[in-house]
């Protein structure tokens, strides 16, 4: 550490020049406060001992002028004990310290060492608590492709705001981990987050779970239940599969957000709750709309903001640091520590298709954490089917042991959508009549396939 001592006694600046230099530091001396502001900018001192009295330029104005300058280097006062209203006055000034004189060498490297040890701890916690709020900011996420930045922005943008939030997107891809982040990134953060996935509660239970139901209400209701809307009271209902209601619940759900308010099942009084939605589906709800499946003034209800994460194939420059970070998850789940993954495996990691995006490749990681003897991941470990290289990329031909209907359906249909839009110029709607789909429907698979 480098100190600025300024005193205008040249017996104290040497003496303490002995016993800085002694201890380790680096000592620079002024004999006055202009001498200091211009040692201060040269030198660029990690610490600064000052004399409170000085003839010109005193202690107090050297602290003012010191500090309008913008450094961030400690400045301690030194004073006599008759002046110790002045040292009060410093440390409201933005003093770090003071020493009162006289002072033994003990006494003035405690002072020092106890102000870089509060230092250091100072920015050792601000250190802590930026990783923390990157932690609670992104949790689970990991995002370096300039789709996913895309969707951290926009889910940080819309979380301070209570509009209904739509996220769409493949299985697999973390609809809820994003629908988490917008709820953490809230002012309903201290509020309850409750998931359902609405296609896994069979039909006839669907109501009497959203809205809850009185006693009586019907057999075996022999006690009143709370639903998932009071239950999500002062906080966040997220709707997963929320393109798998039925009809008649696609009712009553477009009447509780409209009006704010539930009725239990069974009961006569509307109980008012104050929820925000954010919901998610891997259908194309506007082609369902079409269809005739969901209705269309619940779909605008529900997606005030459209969310949409593009699938694992056109993040493959995320897939080391998903590797990393779902390793290191594996590590504290079960006990293994994983310390690299081969060049080779890795290669092969971020060449596969991955038509189940990230839950696959949780799935393909964790076997291998566990099938390995060693702390590392190698091509033994990865199976078949992700070691497979997609022989139609190559050689546009038929693949020879790839028979996957679905990946190459898939590779088929995103091909025939960039020829498409290629061949009309970028011109959506025509581009959606040479396919033979609703424009609803291209525009919802344009960003599925990442061509926008």
């Amino acid at each position: 550490m480098k100190i600025l001592v300024i005193d205008d006694e040249p017996g104290l600046r040497k003496s303490l020049s002995l016993i800085l230099g002694d201890a380790g530091y680096t000592v620079v001396t002024a004999s006055d406060g202009e001498e200091g502001l211009r040692k201060l900018e040269e030198d660029r001192p990690e610490l600064v001992l000052c004399d409170i009295r000085m003839p010109g330029l005193g202690g107090l104005d050297f602290l003012a002028r010191a500090r309008e300058s913008g450094t961030e280097a400690l400045i301690l006062i030194m004073t006599a004990y008759g002046s110790m209203d002045l040292a009060v006055q410093a440390m409201k000034a933005g003093a770090y310290d003071y020493i009162p004189k006289p002072f033994g060498a003990d006494e003035v490297l405690l002072t020092i060492r106890k102000a870089e040890e509060r230092e250091q701890l100072q920015r050792e916690v601000g250190r802590l608590r930026q990783e923390v709020r990157a932690d609670r900011r992104f949790g689970e996420i990991v995002a370096r492709s300039p789709g996913m930045m895309r969707v951290l922005e926009l889910a940080g943008k819309v979380a301070r705001h209570p509009s209904p939030v739509l996220v769409t997107g493949a299985s697999g891809t973390g609809k809820e981990l994003v629908a988490r982040l917008i709820h953490r990134e809230s002012d309903r953060s201290e509020g309850a987050f409750i998931a359902v996935n609405c296609g896994a509660i069979p039909e006839t239970l669907l109501e009497s779970e959203f809205f809850g139901y009185e006693k009586g209400a019907f057999s075996g209701a022999d006690r009143q239940k709370a639903g998932l809307f009071e239950a999500a009271d002062g906080g966040t209902l997220f709707l997963d599969e929320v393109g798998d209601l039925p009809h008649p619940l696609q009712v009553k759900l477009l009447r509780a957000l409209q009006e704010g308010e539930i009725r239990r099942l069974g009961g006569t009084e509307t109980r008012k709750v104050d929820v925000r939605v954010i919901s998610a589906t891997n259908k194309d709800l506007e082609d369902s709309i079409e269809q005739g499946e969901f209705r269309e003034d619940l779909y605008y209800r529900l997606a005030v903001v459209p969310i949409h994460l593009p699938p694992l194939r056109h993040r493959l420059e995320e897939i080391p640091h998903l590797v990393r970070h779902i390793l290191d998850r594996a590590e504290s789940r079960l006990g293994i520590r994983i310390e690299r993954v081969e060049p080779d495996a890795m290669e092969v990691l971020t060449g596969h298709h991955w038509p189940g995006n990230i839950r696959e490749l949780e799935n393909v990681l964790e076997r291998a954490v566990v099938l390995t003897d060693t702390d590392r991941i190698t091509l033994e470990q990865l199976p078949d089917s992700v070691k497979r290289r997609d022989p139609t990329r190559a050689s546009g031909g038929l693949p020879d042991d790839d028979l996957s209907v679905k990946r190459h359906t898939a590779e088929l249909e995103r091909e025939l959508i960039r020829k498409a839009l290629e061949r009309t110029g970028g011109n959506k709607t025509q581009a959606a009549e040479v396919l033979d789909l609703s424009p609803r429907a291209l525009r919802y698979k344009i960003k599925d396939y990442g061509l926008e």
